[in-house]
């Protein structure tokens, strides 16, 4: 294949991108987007096997076969539920493949740079290596956590910031005698200081993401698709190979993106997630007058119908625990039946529901429940005071009242779905344990709450046995 029609493959590859960022954007066009972004995989991959760098086939279709044979048999087999850590795992994988690449550069016999082009690409892998080796154990430990391997209370080690702003320094400092002694003195002093690098770098991840709650994951997810994106990127650099570059920084800049949505939708502060804080003194619940929290009203699953039934209004506030038992189906059936009733129903998505940006809306489109009765929590707030029945399944820490309510509460602050404001709300929940976050929920004890305990998938189904 000729350069000039590799270019034009990258070309094409690169807009087809664009378009797939641009499709998965809104529910309604991310089918579209993945087909997009499918496609150009395909041409980005093609041009690449196909290019002039390429003499050897054998090695590198055999590699291409085992890891396609793995990605299509965990394809198949990985449940919604466990779509976060999955795409955190994927992303260690970018770190390492960058840290490696790195080395490669840097090792390989071949690359004869000198002046100036040579201190660009010493500074090239040292900013592929060290954020690669960032991502790569920032995303073994938040699938840790996703995962349920590594408790989602954060570790809130003594003199943390300036732990981290000393490990800040010191890879700075010895980026630059990485790029001195590489040019200076030769392979091995530029190896010893690449090596230290490494392990610096992988101690910062492990820490950075160790530092974070729970409430924070899907931040975490998003910063570390963002860092993935800049080690792709970096890889280009050092690989010389622009479509990498272009799709690195397409990655790098919308997970950025992402990030600053997610903190500007929890009114949190970026920082403020990397320096840990949701989750980490586990709440407390406000005292009611005499010092009690108040008692706890349960329901059943019959009374839920009855009040469904009569209802005019009603809101559905999916949460993890629905992911978790595969209630979607069950609960769209749920609509379809109350809406053919003429019940208004609607559901309200909070922008950190679940464990990555973006769950629920994913699990309810699979459920094919239509896309213009779910709306965002912006979208819903004004409009609890007028609703009859908010049924919350599963959800936890973004129906905490204590974030507006609670000002020494850990989730001070954090914008919530105020489901306390309807009628009557419907909590479904195996128990009275806390959220991811690890904090308690008030609302459980307000007057106007009922709880249905159990498995959320037996609860509505037993609700549309009622119905």
């Amino acid at each position: 294949m000729t350069e000039g029609i590799i270019t034009v493959a990258y070309i094409a590859a690169s807009i087809l991108f664009i378009l797939a960022l641009g499709g998965l954007s809104h529910p309604e066009s991310s089918r579209r987007g993945n087909i997009y972004g499918m496609t150009g995989m395909v041409i980005a991959i093609l041009a690449t096997v196909l290019g002039a760098q390429v003499t050897g086939y054998t090695t590198l279709l055999v590699c291409m076969a085992i890891g396609g044979a793995i990605g299509a048999l965990l394809a198949k087999r990985v449940a919604m539920t466990q779509m976060p850590e999955l795409v955190a795992m994927l992303h260690s994988f970018v770190g390492l493949a960058a840290v490696l690449v790195g080395y490669a550069s840097y090792l390989d016999p071949e690359a004869d740079f000198q002046g100036v082009e040579r201190t660009i690409h010493d500074i090239e892998i040292y900013l592929g290596v060290l954020i690669g080796a960032i991502t790569f154990t920032g995303s073994v430990v938040a699938f840790g956590k996703l995962r349920g391997i590594i408790t989602s209370k954060p570790l809130l080690l003594p003199g943390r910031h300036w732990l981290n702003l000393g490990l800040l320094l010191l890879s700075v400092w010895l980026g630059t005698e990485f790029v001195g002694e590489a040019g200076e003195h030769g392979v091995d002093m530029g190896m010893a200081a690449l090596l230290v690098i490494t392990l610096i770098a992988l101690a910062f991840g492990v820490h950075m993401v160790m530092a974070i709650g729970g409430a924070d994951m899907p931040v975490v997810v998003s910063m570390l698709n963002s860092y993935s994106g800049w080690a792709a990127a970096a890889t280009g650099f050092m690989l010389s190979n622009d479509l990498l570059i272009v799709t690195g920084a397409l990655v790098g800049s919308s997970g950025a993106i992402l990030s600053y949505i997610m903190c500007r939708a929890m009114n949190r502060k970026f920082l403020a997630v990397i320096a840990g804080g949701f989750g980490s003194s586990g709440g407390t619940v406000k005292a009611v007058v005499g010092g009690e929290q108040g008692e706890v009203v349960a329901t059943t699953a019959e009374e839920t119908a009855e009040l469904l039934k009569s209802a005019r209004q009603v809101v559905i506030v999916p949460g993890y625990g629905m992911a978790v038992a595969q209630a979607q189906h069950i609960v769209n059936e749920i609509t379809r039946r109350l809406r053919d009733q003429g019940v208004n129903v609607r559901f309200g998505i909070h922008p950190v529901a679940g464990r990555m940006p973006g769950h629920m809306n994913v699990l309810l489109a699979e459920a094919k429940v239509p896309y213009d009765i779910v709306l965002e929590m912006d979208e819903l707030n004004d409009d609890f005071p007028d609703t009859d029945v908010v049924l919350v399944i599963g959800a936890n820490d973004i129906v905490n009242p204590d974030a507006l309510e609670n000002p020494d509460s850990p989730i001070a602050g954090m914008p919530v779905l105020e489901v306390w404001g309807a009628k009557t709300v419907i909590v479904m929940k195996r128990s009275m344990a806390t959220g991811y976050a690890g904090v308690e929920n008030p609302l459980f004890f307000k007057d106007n709450t009922r709880m249905l305990f159990g498995d959320a998938k037996s609860s509505v189904e037993a609700i549309l046995s009622n119905l």
